[in-house]
């Protein structure tokens, strides 16, 4: 096959005609129209933003109570879920909140918006989420934007030192080439204004686009439909890389670091071209904030910020201007998003001479999870057979991992009798009796600041990696590898200061691993009682007895073919499996005839697993009667007959099939739970 061959077959994989789309490019007329077929396309960052979020969708949920809405953007689909957030729904219906005013003009977009939280709680990830999802929005029929360029014929070229075209170099909006004393209404008399949208377009060119305009007005004697025939209008790619609409700026070292990082600076270079330092063509508008004009601008741990910084900052979020060296505030439009955690935000309410800033931010708190069903989702998105291969992850490693996060995360139950665990089980929506929806909101009333200190996901998921990393993690992992490698880190968790800290966090620990024994040792158990045709058997035995207790009647023995009484004792036996009083019992036995009764008065016939209380003591009793039979003990001892292994093989395989084990890790938890047979604890 020929080199050309293959080059058409991968050029035939491009979509050619997006590719122009992307690139459109048309007069200053043809823009015109554009924006009267669809003004959203002139809207402003804010409301090109909060737009970008609405359009992925959202979905509604009750939590207590309250109505929450969650935003599908923030799920990261489009990347199989990369940079998804998990169990942050209510601090972002409040990001969203922001945005929505902002967008709407009520007076947030003159705030910066500061995500604030501990470390690892999600504020990065946020912020990366917001500059993608703007990014991949410019590049859709959606949401389009578009900016302009200068092309001079060869007798005007004077203005851009030869050059046959100049760019805006802040990439502004084309609509700010009409001039601002009849902007508003040029607006009005073109019909720009559609569907209850009517473009909002503030400010003045910036100063290299303003003189060139100023020329060509001098150039035409003022006739400005002239002067914007030399305007292409083209369409604008907003890309962090290549920063176009997407900037970032980072605290470095202050002896390397100026102020015209965010503002732009002169190029000495093109002086030569221009004359002087003061003309604004020679002027390197290249700044964070020039860069981030159109679209949004991220300042990572911004109250770090040095002093001399902290002028721009302020005049670019209340007056949304930037004081360039050497020229006159220009106009931006962009959201301004900063992050910081706990200490250098308890820094700012201390220094009173950074009351300003404090006065223009509009703070957004980012707490850790305290749901355990989302935090296990973290977990889970990296640590799944799809990643980890060769390795086997086994149930509840990462449950367990994330339970003792969460946990570390909790204060303390001060009204009701509640231990910290149940706490945790009631925040995700486990009930417990005497607790109710109201009980939850009262619970998550009295701790303002949970979530706000605990152990962080980084942490957990770097002691995650160490166990599949191991000798003993080789062929797969458990909880209890996973709990001994947290308490293991926590002698040289750099974040835990105290040793009063430590040992609350490592008696958490013991909390989880009695829970996890719990756990396994009601998995083991329903894979003993797990035996179908026993269990059927045991109810129709504890029918036959019921109906003819109720009935005041004998049972016949199907052995000796006799008349019995019903046998109390195997009545007793299942119905104290469930905590059924000697007193209670009349009324439960008559409570399972009448419903049997009802049944059979529709046409249905009874099935135990049905009635859920029942089924559980059915279980129950079966595992009672046959843990002895099977013999796990023996497996202690490693003293284990033929029909004994056979038994525990049929356990074994209903813990791989029933409970996602495999072979290992079910001989694991079946030698564990043997042992407490062993030392006689198991009820």
């Amino acid at each position: 096959m020929s080199s050309v061959s293959l080059v058409d077959r991968v050029a035939a994989l491009q979509d050619q005609k997006r590719y122009e789309d992307l690139h459109w490019s048309g007069t200053f007329e043809e823009y015109l129209e554009l924006v009267r077929k669809n003004p959203r396309v002139a809207r402003t960052a804010y409301e090109r933003l909060y737009d970008m979020v609405l359009s992925h969708g959202t979905e509604e949920y009750v939590d207590s109570k309250k109505k929450i809405t969650r935003y599908r953007f923030f799920q990261d689909e489009v990347h199989e879920g990369r940079d998804a957030i998990f169990g942050l729904d209510i601090p972002l219906m409040r990001l969203v909140s922001v945005l929505k005013a902002a967008a709407l003009r009520y007076g947030t977009e003159r705030r910066i918006i500061l995500l604030h939280g501990p470390v690892g709680s999600s504020k990065s990830t946020i912020a990366r989420l917001l500059k993608k999802g703007i990014e991949e929005y410019s590049r859709s029929p959606e949401g389009a934007l578009y900016t302009y360029e200068w092309t001079l014929p060869e007798g005007l070229r004077y203005l851009t030192a030869g050059n046959e075209s100049f760019s805006s170099p802040m990439n502004e909006e084309p609509l700010k080439l009409i001039p601002a004393d009849v902007r508003e209404q040029a607006i009005t008399s073109l019909g720009l204004e559609r569907d209850g949208f009517r473009p909002y377009i503030r400010g003045n060119l910036n100063p290299a686009c303003r003189f060139i305009f100023r020329e060509l007005m001098l150039h035409y004697k003022g006739d400005w439909s002239k002067a914007v025939r030399h305007v292409r209008v083209k369409r604008l790619l907003l890309s962090e890389e290549d920063r176009i609409g997407i900037g970032t700026f980072q605290p470095k070292d202050e002896k390397n670091q100026d102020s015209t990082e965010l503002t732009g600076d002169i190029n000495y270079r093109r002086i030569a071209e221009y004359g002087s330092d003061t003309d604004p063509r020679a002027f390197n508008f290249d700044g964070e904030f020039n860069v981030a004009n159109r679209g949004v601008i991220e300042f990572v741990e911004i109250l770090k910020l040095d002093v001399a910084f902290l002028y721009d900052l302020l005049g670019a979020t209340q007056e949304q201007k930037i004081k360039p060296k050497k020229f006159a505030q220009t106009d931006i439009d962009e959201v301004i998003i900063g992050h910081t955690n706990e200490a250098e935000y308890n820094r700012l309410l201390e220094n009173k001479f950074m009351e300003a800033l404090r006065d223009r931010t509009v703070k957004i708190d980012v707490p850790y999870i305290t749901k355990l069903s989302e935090e296990i989702k973290i977990y889970a998105k990296d640590y799944n057979p799809k990643k980890v291969r060769g390795r086997f992850i086994a149930p509840h490693t990462l449950e367990m991992a994330a339970m003792w996060a969460i946990l570390t995360r909790l204060e303390d139950p001060k009204k009701h009798q509640l231990s910290l665990l149940q706490k945790l089980k009631l925040f995700d929506g486990k009930t417990l009796p005497g607790f109710t929806q109201d009980s939850v909101k009262e619970l998550r009333k009295e701790a303002v600041r949970e979530g706000m200190e605990g152990i962080s996901p980084r942490y957990i998921q770097d002691k995650i990696a160490n166990c599949l990393v191991s000798e003993r993690g080789q062929m797969s992992i458990n909880p209890f590898m996973v709990l001994n490698e947290l308490e293991g880190g926590l002698r040289s968790h750099s974040l835990i200061n105290n040793d009063d800290q430590r040992k609350r966090y490592t008696e958490l620990l013991a909390v989880v691993k009695q829970e996890y024994e719990d756990i396994v040792k009601n998995e083991v158990q329903r894979a003993i009682s797990a035996d179908a045709d026993a269990i059927a058997r045991l109810c129709g035995n504890y029918i036959d007895n019921v109906k003819a207790y109720t009935q005041r009647e004998k049972v016949k023995n199907p052995y000796t073919g006799q008349d019995e009484e019903p046998d109390e004792r195997l009545m007793r036996s299942i119905e104290t499996k469930i905590d059924i009083p000697e007193s209670r019992k009349d009324d439960f036995r008559r409570e399972i005839m009448n419903y049997i009764g009802a049944l059979a008065i529709e046409g249905k016939q009874f099935d135990y697993r049905t009635n859920e209380r029942l089924y559980k003591a059915l279980e129950l009793k079966l595992f009672e009667d046959q843990k002895d039979s099977i013999k796990l003990t023996s497996l202690v001892s490693q003293v284990v007959d033929r029909e004994a292994q056979e038994k525990i093989d049929v356990v074994k395989q209903r813990l791989i099939r029933n409970y996602g084990y495999d072979e290992i890790s079910a001989s694991d938890v079946l030698t564990y739970v043997a042992s407490i047979f062993a030392r006689g604890e198991m009820k």
